[in-house]
């Protein structure tokens, strides 16, 4: 059983977007942004409903969680993403100052940590590999079933 208010609890709900994303077509990733132990935005992959290459988990909830707040620093915010973020999303989470960002599988090939390690904010924590196994079976399930 998963610990409640853990990274490990948060990171299941962010997976339950991925799979809605599964679901609908999208590649599986999903994520949610947290303040106060509290869920303030959910997210998930809407680039092919939206015909929008920007239209990634990470960008859907960073606009959202800024909209529930009513300002665009995320400062005492965590998001919980199922996949590392890109160099874009990675920006995006830069200029919001989010405090902190958790992630399950890591991505050698578009994964902001290969190509830019500088893109978030400085204050900003990083945490890698929380139910990675978990995310990592969710991708792979998804490309085997587009080819």
């Amino acid at each position: 059983m998963i610990k409640p208010f853990s990274d490990e609890y948060f990171m299941q709900k962010a997976l339950d977007e991925a799979k809605k994303a599964f679901e609908s077509g999208e590649v599986p990733v999903g994520c949610v942004v947290v303040s106060n132990n509290t869920i303030i935005a959910r997210a998930h992959n809407l680039t092919e409903k939206l015909s929008d290459v920007t239209a990634h988990a990470e960008m859907q909830a960073i606009t959202a969680a800024a909209g529930f707040l009513g300002g665009k620093y995320l400062n005492d915010c965590t998001m919980y993403v199922t996949l590392e973020p890109c160099v874009m999303c990675a920006g995006a989470l830069g200029w919001s100052q989010i405090g902190k960002v958790v992630y399950a599988a890591s991505d050698p090939k578009r994964g902001f940590s290969v190509y830019a390690p500088g893109a978030m904010h400085p204050k900003t924590e990083i945490v890698k590999g929380v139910l990675t196994d978990k995310a990592g079976l969710l991708m792979k399930s998804f490309f085997e079933a587009c080819r």
